[in-house]
């Protein structure tokens, strides 16, 4: 049974292992909020997430050296963060299903909502977040200079260029930085396609990568959506990190795709493509999923730690592959594939196995999967470093000395 996101004072009391007036203690020094509820007098709840990061520093408090080496992986909340939930199997961005928005909403709402708390998008997206003619020739200038660059590397090549040009980066009040990110995101999806987007993000992906497939576009969207924001991921710490510093969001959204590139994050797909062509078709998973297991390696694209019953993102945009092209080699492959990995040792696809179904069976280009991923996390590295800039203090832990001592002074 899923666990329920508040409770009752008695259920956080009893959680804690305090009495009532220990718990509303709790509150009044802000340890702990409550809400109140709707229709009934006097009543209040309480976030279930708040009891048990309390719960956790308490208890880390007796050993302080484990609580400092393990906070960084997967361990203490280390930031206040109002974006992203993770919890009992879903996720939610600022109170909405993850999910329900990848089906319902454009990658442009969604990416308001996380930047802005509102899914308008009339102040974001229209003319305001149009590149300039100067920016864009700038970049048609640069295109035979990247030739052989992914679309990766040519984001990272085109943003410090574009950003020096941009007076406006330097006013990091909320609503100018989620102009900017705007601007950002267009940048981004004309160094993907080519061409600005000339509405929306996903059509113009869908006519630059798959032109004579329409529905294409809705996957691709679906795709961007569960790929905004994953709380604080490395990449997304490393842009708050940047942004602390009191750096500009294209450099913070640089820092963040310097992170993503990295084979334990976001380079993670390009294992799993080769995954992919090592099994070939149905008839080959069995075999290259017993060898990689003899081998002792791990199967890239399966299990992720903080969802123990499979990741939601994967499992949704598989789906969604499948529903839209149910004969397609690629979700063929797929299927069994996920099959054969969960029959072995019990675990889920993940986004990036998601993401390479999707590129296959759409006949996507080469390192399309690790661009939706990077244009889609954008969206979430912006609102990051829109909550750090509010913040104003710079991220700065202290590391535990384990090194040689110097010599007492004779």
């Amino acid at each position: 049974m899923a666990k329920k996101h508040y409770l009752t004072a008695r259920e956080a009391a009893a959680e804690l292992g305090v009495t009532l007036p220990t718990l509303y203690a709790y509150v009044s020094r802000r340890l702990i909020r409550s809400e109140a509820i709707d229709g009934k007098k006097r009543a209040r709840r309480y976030r279930r997430t708040d009891v048990e990061a309390l719960k956790a520093r308490r208890d880390w408090r007796h050993d302080p050296a484990k609580a400092a080496a393990t906070a960084l992986y997967f361990g203490a909340p280390v930031l206040e963060s109002a974006i992203t939930l993770i919890s009992d199997g879903r996720f939610y961005y600022r109170g909405h299903d993850a999910l329900g928005l990848a089906e319902q909403r454009s990658f442009e709402e969604v990416a308001a909502l996380i930047w802005t708390g509102n899914l308008d998008t009339n102040t974001l997206f229209g003319g305001v977040a149009s590149l300039s003619p100067a920016v864009v020739e700038r970049y048609q200038v640069m295109v035979p200079q990247m030739a052989g660059l992914g679309v990766v590397e040519r984001f990272q090549v085109v943003l410090p260029l574009v950003a020096a040009g941009d007076l406006a980066a330097y006013d990091f009040s909320p609503p100018a930085v989620a102009q900017i990110g705007a601007r950002i995101l267009h940048l981004l999806t004309l160094v993907a396609t080519g061409e600005l987007p000339a509405q929306a993000i996903a059509p113009s992906l869908q006519r630059a990568w798959a032109p004579e497939d329409a529905k294409a576009a809705d996957l691709l969207n679906a795709a961007l959506i569960l790929c905004a924001d994953h709380e604080l991921n490395v990449s997304s710490f490393t842009a708050r990190c940047v942004a602390s510093a009191g750096s500009t969001l294209y450099a913070a959204v640089a820092a963040g795709l310097a992170a993503l590139q990295g084979s334990k994050h976001g380079g993670h797909t390009e294992r799993v493509e080769a995954l992919f062509g090592e099994a070939g078709n149905p008839e080959g998973v069995r075999p290259t999923v017993a060898s990689r297991l003899k081998r002792g390696e791990a199967i890239p694209g399966f299990g992720h730690r903080l969802y123990p019953q499979g990741d939601p993102r994967g499992q949704r945009l598989l789906a969604l592959v499948a529903a839209a092209y149910p004969q397609a080699a690629a979700v063929l492959l797929a299927r069994q594939m996920a099959v054969s990995v969960e029959n072995a040792v019990g675990l889920r696809p993940t986004i990036d196995f998601g993401l390479v179904t999707l590129a296959r069976a759409l006949n996507l280009p080469a390192g399309a999967a690790l661009s939706l991923f990077a244009l889609g996390r954008t969206a979430g590295w912006i609102g990051q470093a829109i909550e750090q800039y509010e913040a104003d203090q710079i991220i700065r832990p202290r590391a535990r000395y384990v090194g040689r001592l110097p010599e007492p002074a004779p």
